[in-house]
């Protein structure tokens, strides 16, 4: 098998001004951001999240993320749908970039792209859309689509974000793929602020096509090395096509007075799991990442323990004291994360304490080490990433 092309500069963030976006997790649906019984001081309706976007905003977020979930299951027994969702939140905002998820399988890219010039149009360019293959097999079908192999989705993923930028773009637009269609297809207005791209998924399939066709790859919660080897490889992928992908990753954020405080806080989560919830989305997940053609796949790896959280948010070990947790945020920002997207348990308040206690820590790292040449050694972190940094080189 053909070595995968590695990234070759793994401190991207040395020498550069750009500073690192924060998102947060839009909980559009209902039971909150974790699979546990512990009360949440957060709510899935539309004036809890209005009032939450305006908080994000102020407090210095860049971005949110509104959840794609139809039916009820594995704890989101109520769910408000994304595209909708999202727009109610951009025309609620002035600056904070929405991301709708969206599955091809449930759209005509056409239609969706219409849609998404519109959504620009009313919202100053704000619109971003996360392209979502899909696990969930058993919503799918049961709303009525077909279900394809793992690659074949990814085939379809790709396929849906062309047509959406052939439309945003070209005028007589024709495309002939596999799953979908168009024959001298003119738009207007065609958006002047094209909706930036993003997808996730870990597997080969996902991998290679961020490489090709998105602009952001999310990745689920993971350590400083699992990270740094994503960001090597797929990077390495966009640069054979001639691109640069940028990278999120998912992490939940405790952030407490005390250390010990925020890791209880983590311990209770856990141990208020609903059990039956994290184990039946533990085998609906499994059963997605064993499809693929050679087993990887996101959640392929996940113990119950990580599962409590949807996304792995664990992992990325964002517990602490701000002070803590601002240097850990450093140092995935060292090792190629451009943007964090941020879990919490008591959504608004948290949101807002995030930015009042750890994002201006954060951009105080940032300018310490803008320029320096070695800002792993500087910030005293060669211990923390010598693992990440040699996955990286």
């Amino acid at each position: 098998m053909t070595e995968p092309v590695r990234f070759a500069d793994p401190l991207r963030f040395a020498g550069t001004s750009t500073p690192l976006r924060f998102a947060y997790w839009v909980p559009n649906v209902s039971g909150g951001l974790v699979v546990s019984t512990l009360p949440q001081r957060t709510s899935h309706s539309p004036e809890y999240n209005v009032d939450t976007a305006r908080a994000a905003e102020a407090a210095g977020f860049d971005y949110a993320l509104t959840q794609v979930r139809y039916g009820a299951s594995y704890g989101a027994d109520e769910q408000h749908e994304s595209t909708s969702f999202s727009l109610a939140l951009l025309l609620a905002t002035q600056r904070l970039k929405v991301i709708a998820a969206v599955h091809p399988y449930f759209w005509q890219p056409t239609v969706l792209a219409k849609w998404a010039a519109t959504a620009q149009a009313l919202t100053g360019g704000r619109l971003a859309l996360n392209v979502v293959s899909g696990w969930f097999k058993g919503e799918a079908v049961s709303l009525g689509a077909t279900w394809l192999e793992h690659g074949e989705r990814y085939r379809q993923s790709e396929e849906f974000i062309e047509v959406l930028r052939g439309a945003w773009t070209t005028d007589g637009f024709t495309y002939r793929g596999d799953f979908f269609r168009t024959r001298d297809l003119t738009f207007r207005p065609q958006p002047d602020v094209l909706p930036e791209i993003f997808q996730g998924g870990n597997s080969t399939d996902a991998r290679h096509m961020a490489g090709r066709v998105s602009d952001w790859y999310f990745m689920n919660g993971n350590s400083p090395e699992g990270v740094a080897e994503q960001v090597a490889q797929v990077g390495g992928y966009a640069a054979a096509n001639g691109r640069r992908v940028r990278f999120g990753v998912n992490g939940f954020a405790v952030v407490r007075d005390t250390e010990a405080e925020a890791r209880q806080v983590v311990e209770d989560i856990v141990a208020h799991a609903d059990v039956e919830k994290v184990e039946g989305f533990g085998e609906a997940v499994r059963q997605a990442g064993r499809s693929t053609s050679d087993g990887t796949g996101m959640w392929s790896d996940s113990t119950f323990r990580d599962l409590v959280q949807y996304n792995d948010g664990f992992r990325t070990g964002l517990v602490g004291t701000p002070e803590q947790v601002a240097r850990r945020v450093l140092a995935y920002r060292l090792v190629g994360v451009d943007l964090l997207l941020l879990g919490f348990l008591h959504v608004r308040e948290e949101v807002e304490a995030f930015g009042r206690r750890v994002i201006p820590l954060v951009r105080e790292l940032e300018a310490e080490v803008a320029g320096v040449a070695d800002p792993v050694a500087h910030l005293d972190l060669e211990d923390e990433l010598a693992a990440a940094l040699a996955a990286a080189g």
